[in-house]
Order: C-alpha cells, then structure tokens, then sequence
C-alpha cells in the first residue's frame, strides 16, 4: 500500500484544520472571481477535491492562513532548479474565493519508482528548493495546525510521545534519538515523495507544499524513509544519495506516529499492524 495514497484519505497540509472531504465542484462564481472560463473536470488522484480550469487547479480552502502565506511569501521565491505550483490570485488579488484556493497546473507526472526510480532527482528538486526557502521567516499559521501529520511531528522531535499501542512501544524507543541535531531549521516541504513531478526538458516541477519548520536534512529522510517502506529501496540508498541513518530514523519515527495518530481516530485499523511490519524493516534496513 502507498504510503501517499494511504495517508491522502482525509488529509490536509500542514497549516490546515481537519475537514470532511468536500468534492463538490467549484460554482461559476468562483471560476470568474479567478479568471476562468472553461468548465472545471475533476483532477484525477489526491482526495478527489481538485478540479482543473484553464491550466488552473482549484481545490476546497482548509486553511485561509496558509494559503495567504503561499501566495504572498512562498511565491517570492525564484524558480532555480525546480518548477513551483504557485497560488493564483483572484480578481481582486486575494488568495482565495468563497473557500476555494487555485494553482497553476504544472506539466509533468509523479515518478513510477517500481519501474524507474526518481529517488536522485525528487531528491535534487528538494535541495533546490530548501536552498530558496532558507531565508524565509518562520510562518506564524504552523504554531496552531492541527492534524494527524502536525500532532505526531510534533510528538516525534519533543521526545513526548504521548500513548502509544505496544505494537509500536519498542519501534518508537528504537528510533528515538537523544540529543538529535539535524542542522537549523527552516521552511522545508516535508512530504516531497509524490509531490516532484518530472517533465522531460524541464527542472522538476513541487506542487501540494507541506511546510515544516524543521531541518532540510529531515525532509531528505521523509523521502528516504518513503523509499524504504512503500517503494521496496534498499537501505544503501541512504549511502547513495548522502542522506544520514539520524534523518531517516526521525522520519520514520514521524510516520510511526503519524500511523498512532490516525489508528487513535479510528482510521487505518485495518492495516495498522502492516505498517507497523514496514517501519520494523526499514528500521533494520538502516541498522537500527
């Protein structure tokens, strides 16, 4: 099961309050107040929220806060080595509509990793893009998210872990790490791994940025620890492509949580002790 695809169900970014899944399609009204005119067509993949008009992505508002901040911050940052999804604004040069927000569709397809994996160059768009973000404040939104992904990153780097099930007990305690130093922390995208388009000719194209506040070293071991536990990588891969075990068993620790978090709502039960088994053997993978 694709880890992407298992924690989409219900999800929100990082900046975002948890919400029903909403598919309604966007009114006239709301194609107009962002200048478009072509009749919207649900966007295949993700929640099934998004629809495309115009070479335009338009998708329910769950966080107004964050999608000021990616349009009026994140859409300062230059293009250079990578291609970003960024907001559009509406007529009247606000970044949402009647709780609807817009991006531009960027040209490209997610790496099939099972055929021809990517891992070197989702890796490469990230570098490119933490280097434009590491100047950016910290955003003021991400104190207050609230979300299966916020609370276990959160659980995950302040050593509280809160209850966890026993199946978990001695995986959590096996990644913990005294005394973590990653590096300062920034803005980051901490959920790279399906979220690199890639597009012959072009630098890669980062859409649906999750932000983090947190080390780019980190968000590398998202990507590594993705790898290792949806995607059949091998634990060399971490030698290969420069990222530290120290990254990758954070990561990991985050998505065992995330995992908590989601089983304690009643979601995911039914392949709570399958993803268990997954962090088990990339834990092992990397030697710990």
């Amino acid at each position: 099961m694709d880890q992407a695809k298992a924690l989409g169900k219900g999800r929100v970014k990082a900046g975002a309050v948890s919400t029903a899944l909403d598919r309604r399609a966007p009114t006239g009204r709301t194609l107009r107040a962002f200048g478009l005119t072509e009749v919207p067509t649900p966007l295949p993949g993700g929640q099934g929220t998004s629809w495309v008009s115009g070479g335009v992505v338009l998708k329910p508002v769950t966080s107004p806060e964050f999608q000021d901040w990616l349009g009026s911050v994140l859409g300062g940052i230059p293009d250079d080595g990578f291609r970003l999804a960024r907001a559009v604004p509406t007529r009247d040069d606000g970044w949402t509509f009647e709780g609807w927000s817009a991006t531009y569709k960027l040209a490209g397809v997610a790496p099939d990793h099972a055929r021809n994996p990517a891992w070197q160059e989702i890796l490469q768009a990230g570098r490119s893009f933490h280097r434009a973000t590491a100047g950016l404040p910290q955003p003021e939104f991400l104190a207050g998210t609230d979300s299966w992904w916020s609370r276990a990153d959160r659980r995950a780097w302040s050593g509280d872990w809160g209850t966890v099930s026993p199946a978990l007990a001695r995986l959590v305690a096996r990644l913990h790490q005294p005394g973590l130093d990653l590096g300062p922390a920034q803005v980051v995208h901490g959920d790279l791994t399906m979220n690199v388009l890639l597009e012959p000719g072009r630098a890669p194209a980062i859409i649906d940025v999750s932000p983090y506040w947190r080390p780019p070293a980190y968000a590398e071991g998202v990507v590594l620890a993705d790898a290792l536990c949806w995607h059949g990588a091998p634990g060399s891969l971490l030698d290969d492509l420069g990222v530290p075990v120290a990254a990758v068993a954070q990561a990991l620790l985050f998505r065992a949580l995330t995992t908590q978090e989601r089983a304690d709502a009643g979601v995911g039960l039914g392949t709570f002790d399958a993803e268990v088994a997954r962090y088990e053997a990339a834990a092992a993978a990397i030697g710990l």
